[in-house]
């Protein structure tokens, strides 16, 4: 399912014309990365949670040549979906 297929789902459910939904969509995501990238969580009760976890630095490997690269430390974004959403999709 793409961001399109959700602004056609909620504009027929709710008689919403698409072009509005689609920028409430898109707002929405905004929100989100923006708080992402300021470190900030996001809890979505009976959804899930967003946040960014740190991941140390390390040595990787280019599995081109087999040299050794040094990877830098890094911030990555992680969801743990909540309850109801693990209920239902198991």
């Amino acid at each position: 399912m793409t961001k399109k297929d959700i602004v056609i789902k909620i504009a027929n459910d709710t008689d919403i014309k698409q072009i509005d939904v689609k920028e409430v969509v898109q707002k929405t995501f905004d929100i989100i990365v923006d708080a992402l990238a300021k470190g900030e969580k996001i809890e979505l009760r009976n959804f899930g949670v967003f946040k960014t976890k740190s991941r140390k630095g390390r040595m990787g490997r280019n599995p081109r040549t087999g040299q050794q690269v040094p990877v830098e430390p890094k911030r990555v974004a992680v969801f743990k979906p909540g309850l109801i959403m693990k209920a239902k999709v198991k």
